[in-house]
Order: structure tokens, then C-alpha cells, then sequence
């Protein structure tokens, strides 16, 4: 008989029970009961019928809505960073048996899917978002990890009880992950450099150039001076967009959601052949 989503969630949670404490009053947790997990000071959460629990006081608001995420999840999975990929998995193989694992900003889930299928140390992955719709659809790989609506400012787990955290394009709370992070534990971070996904701004910004450069600078600063960095490494490529891809290419990203209708349509009618991928891979400790 297949296992059901919710059964992977709370198995998963009771299995690995000591990593976690609530959010709410920061104590452990102490009990599984029925479908769902208890604190010492009796805050309950509930897991869904996707085995995902949510963890934020309040209700969690995220721009990356269902039709985006499926679109990035069918560009991811045909390969779109495998280099990244590539690059971290070099990392992770580094690492003991059942580390955990913690992928900051999830999404859809396909970075933690990808990793496992790679991985050639038996490791213990855990993947978290605000957006709701990510987070469901990250459950479709229950067997490669437990994923659970979560906030970057107030992550679910107790201090020192992480070995590596994941935080690719996304968000950063750098005292936070200093205090879930094992004092030998590591930072992987994926920031985008200046000609990252340059030919979708330059179709969806052709009419307003300011837009169609990026800068890292500000967040780079940020990560040396708050994390103590121990390598860097550039990484620049392309990848090859077919016609059916294309529309799907155009959607994965937030680039498209300043731009114009006019502009849209542009980006349809001039479709490109392949996309930049140009990014920095930080690798920090505790500082």
C-alpha cells in the first residue's frame, strides 16, 4: 500500500522531533498526536493532507503564485541550474551521514528533489517557504524531504541543530541562521550576478534600460559582513530554450511582474534561443 503525503510529514517529524521547537514560545516539542504536533507549552499545528505543517503566527503572503511555480519547476527540472546543482551536490558530499539539510525559500521544492537524487551521502533534507501554493507543491516530493511553511526571521528549529542551510535567490536573516546553524555547519548561498536572465530583461524592460541592469553589491556586503565568508565562486552559462519551453521561461521568474502589458507581449513575439544563468555561490560559518 502507497504511503500517504501525510504520513511521510508526520513520520518525518517524529523521527526527527529533537531539531525542531516552536515558534511561538521557542520550548520543544514534546508529542505526535493524532495529526498533529504539541509543545511543552501545549501550541498545537496541524499537519494537512499534503504532510506540510504551518508554522507562522500570522497568515503568510507570497507573490508566487501556482501557475509561476509550475512553470519554474518545468525549467528547473530540464536543467536550468544543473551547474548550480553541480556545485553544491560537491559540497554536500562532504558532509556525514543523515546531516540535515535545510533548503531556505523552497519554492516548489525541485532544488531539494534534485539534490537527493544525487546525493551520494545519505542525507536529511527539509525545505521551507511563505508561499503556501510552494509548499503544497513541494509535498510532491515527500520522500526526498519535509517541507513546511516557514518564515526566514523565525525558523522552527532549535539552536545549533543544522548543518548546512540552502538559501538560493531568496531572502536572508543572517542572526537567525547563525543561531540554527552547528558551529562547523555552513552557509551555501546563490545570489544573482549582472547578466543573470539579462535576455528577459532585456524583452520585458526594452523600453526603460534603467531596468535592464542588476546589481549584487548591496547583498554581497550584507553576507561579508554579517557571515564569515570562506569561498566564492562565479558561475556563468547558458541554457538552450526551446519553443515549448519558452512561454514557461517566461513565467518562472519575478522579472515579468514589473513590466508593462505592452512589454509582454514584446517578450512573446521575440522569442530567444537560450538564457544567461550568471551567478556567485557564497560559502560562509558563523561569524
Amino acid at each position: 500500500m502507497l504511503k500517504k503525503k501525510i504520513e511521510y510529514g508526520r513520520d518525518f517529524f517524529e523521527q526527527h522531533l529533537a531539531i525542531f521547537k516552536c515558534p511561538k514560545c521557542d520550548q520543544s516539542f514534546k508529542e505526535i498526536k493524532n495529526n498533529s504536533v504539541i509543545c511543552q507549552s501545549n501550541h498545537q499545528f496541524d499537519f494537512s493532507k499534503k504532510g506540510t505543517l504551518h508554522f507562522p503566527n500570522h497568515h503568510m503572503i507570497s507573490d508566487y503564485d501556482k501557475d509561476m511555480l509550475t512553470s519554474r519547476r518545468k525549467i528547473i527540472q530540464k536543467g536550468l541550474y544543473q551547474p548550480i546543482e553541480h556545485q553544491i551536490i560537491m559540497l554536500l558530499n562532504e558532509l556525514s551521514p543523515d546531516s540535515y539539510v535545510v533548503d531556505m525559500g523552497c519554492g516548489e521544492g525541485s532544488f531539494v528533489n534534485r539534490l537527493k537524487s544525487k546525493e551520494k551521502v545519505p542525507l536529511t533534507y527539509l525545505g521551507f517557504d511563505l508561499s503556501k501554493e510552494g509548499v503544497q507543491l513541494a509535498s510532491d516530493f515527500s520522500k526526498d524531504g519535509f517541507f513546511f511553511i516557514g518564515d526566514v526571521t523565525n525558523m522552527p528549529f532549535e539552536d545549533n541543530s543544522i548543518d548546512v542551510l540552502l538559501n538560493i535567490f531568496s531572502p536572508s536573516h543572517y542572526e537567525e541562521m547563525n543561531r540554527v546553524l552547528k558551529s562547523e555547519g555552513i552557509m551555501i548561498k546563490v545570489i544573482p550576478e549582472t547578466m543573470y536572465l539579462k535576455e528577459m530583461r532585456e524583452l520585458f524592460y526594452h523600453d526603460n534600460p534603467e531596468k535592464q541592469s542588476y546589481s549584487n553589491e548591496n547583498v554581497y556586503e550584507k553576507f561579508k559582513k554579517d557571515v564569515s565568508l570562506v569561498k566564492e565562486e562565479r558561475l556563468t552559462y547558458t541554457f538552450p530554450v526551446s519553443k515549448e519551453d519558452y512561454e514557461d521561461v517566461l513565467m518562472m521568474s519575478p522579472i515579468h511582474w514589473g513590466s508593462t502589458e505592452k512589454a509582454k507581449i514584446y517578450a512573446k513575439e521575440h522569442p530567444f534561443e537560450e538564457l544567461t544563468i550568471d551567478v556567485k555561490i557564497l560559502i560562509g560559518k558563523n561569524s
